[in-house]
């Protein structure tokens, strides 16, 4: 997978089309990717220490690595992810500008 925790990512499809975030965990053998405040749902939560009342709880859920596309954080747009090989290390290349990831 291309995409890594802490990258800067635009969701190009569903309910949060055009929105931007950060990362915060990659499942890399079902191909999704976690985003803070974003493809969020409602969980009905028994009482319990950590909420004595109980509720209604909005928690973030996995999203398709293919709905998102990683924003270059030299020329800030949206843009696919190629390789380059170096001195026997390889880098992250953005499409666009040709600068490491």
């Amino acid at each position: 997978m291309k995409i890594r925790k802490g990258d800067k990512v635009k969701i190009m499809t569903g309910k949060d089309k055009g929105r931007e975030g950060k990362v915060e965990k990659v499942y890399t053998k079902s191909n999704r990717i976690v985003i803070p405040g974003f493809n969020l749902y409602k969980r009905h939560v028994k009482k319990n220490d950590k909420m004595p009342q109980g509720g209604i709880v909005d928690v973030p859920r996995p999203l398709d690595a293919a709905k998102v596309m990683v924003v270059c954080p030299k020329c800030s747009k949206i843009t696919r992810i190629g390789y380059k090989v170096e001195k026997n290390k390889k880098f992250r290349v953005c499409s666009k500008c040709d600068s490491k990831i």
